[in-house]
């Protein structure tokens, strides 16, 4: 081990020094195509016009205050968030500006515990959490408590007790975790880290009526898949379900700052009084400023729009890779793509760095899967390039 930099990354042989749009160029001057956008971090690509100049404007004026006192976009945030997740939630629906993603998903186990508690009657210290297999929330210890997969928990122990874990896709193995002491259902609408999975078309609504039937809650972790990147603002409205709490990060902050939120019913987070919940930076001015512009650029739908219409055509180019039998499948929705590759050809790290040789920027998972989500900014013919590299690649 060399250097200062604790070793919990391996990251590919590049050195990034500027980005816009979706390119970035490293240190020597060599342009890539960005196939990752920050884990959806970058949904508006790198240094968006409108977010670089909310920032700015912000930088100017303000950045913090904490909580102790208010500023002038605490509210306007809020207000402007509610009303662009409304549609997509039990409402009308409550903000709770936090950080991070693992930040906002904590507070709103924290929040569903207390309900439960004080609204649903469940016995003391007695809260319990139904989650998926194959889950990525996070990587705090109460996060990692549920986690299976072994690399983000083995070591971290002792673990927070509270969490039923079932197979994702199964609405009925959910239906019966659920009990006296279950006070909600936590899961991603798509699991991303676990290499874009999709559930069956049947799963959301079947999960919203067995925590209807229970009347426990239902919280969608929004973070990857939210804001735009599967052709609607939120993931969940591609199968028409509404939750109760949803965990909002990532692109919020525009590719600029950490933002993250907890968007949802009023009597659930309205549980956390003063003195029970809170954060220093959460809904910070420069964060309200950057994801007020957010929510701006998110308004219009035509960032959604454009999600649709490369997304389709992304996925019919992976198609006819997968039919010349250059890839094993391929999954997805939206600007979103899981890719598996046949193992005995390569590992998905093996090809990251072939791709990397071919000018393109993309993160493998588990094994021989990597994925791509590019940002929805992208032009078509950058698409279509990275997606000829991707096949050059491949050979």
């Amino acid at each position: 081990m060399t250097g200062s930099l604790a070793p919990n990354y391996a990251p590919l042989p590049v050195t990034i020094v500027w980005g816009e749009g979706a390119w970035v160029r490293d240190a020597d001057g060599v342009a890539y195509l960005d196939m990752l956008a920050g884990y959806s971090a970058l949904n508006f690509g790198h240094r968006h016009p409108v977010l670089v100049a909310a920032a700015h404007a912000q930088l100017d004026r303000l950045t913090l205050t904490s909580r102790a006192f208010s500023h002038d976009l605490l509210e306007p945030f809020a207000d402007a968030l509610a009303a662009l997740a409304a549609p997509a939630v039990v409402g009308p629906p409550m903000v709770l500006p936090m950080n991070t993603g693992a930040e906002a998903v904590e507070t709103a186990v924290k929040a569903a515990r207390k309900w439960g508690y004080e609204v649903r009657g469940v016995a003391p210290e007695r809260a319990t959490i139904v989650v998926a297999a194959g889950n990525f929330h996070g990587r705090t210890t109460t996060i990692v408590s549920f986690s299976t997969d072994d690399d983000a928990r083995r070591g971290f122990g002792p673990y927070t007790p509270g969490f039923r874990i079932v197979p994702f896709g199964d609405a009925d193995a959910v239906r019966a975790a659920i009990d006296e002491t279950t006070v909600a259902v936590l899961l991603e609408p798509i699991q991303g880290e676990q290499g874009v999975v999709m559930p069956p078309d049947d799963y959301w609504p079947a999960v919203r009526a067995a925590c209807d039937d229970a009347r426990v809650l239902l919280i969608a972790d929004e973070v990857q898949s939210g804001l735009g990147r599967t052709g609607t603002t939120f993931a969940c409205e591609l199968w028409g379900v509404r939750p109760d709490l949803m965990v909002l990060g990532k692109a919020l902050g525009g590719g600029i700052l950490p933002v993250s939120a907890v968007v949802g019913r009023a009597d659930v987070l309205g549980v956390l009084t003063p003195g029970t919940h809170g954060s220093t930076f959460g809904g910070n001015p420069l964060a309200c400023a950057v994801g007020l512009a957010v929510v701006e650029l998110l308004a219009t739908g035509e960032h959604q729009a454009r999600a649709r219409e490369l997304g389709a055509h992304l996925h019919t180019r992976l198609r006819t890779l997968t039919e010349a039998g250059l890839i094993a499948r391929s999954r997805g929705v939206g600007l979103w793509a899981g890719i598996d590759v046949d193992p005995e050809r390569m590992t998905g790290r093996e090809l990251c760095e072939r791709l990397l040789k071919q000018g393109v920027l993309a993160k493998d998972t588990h094994g021989s899967t990597i994925r791509l989500a590019p940002p929805l900014v992208m032009e078509r013919a950058d698409l279509d390039l990275a997606l000829d590299r991707l096949a050059v690649a491949l050979v």
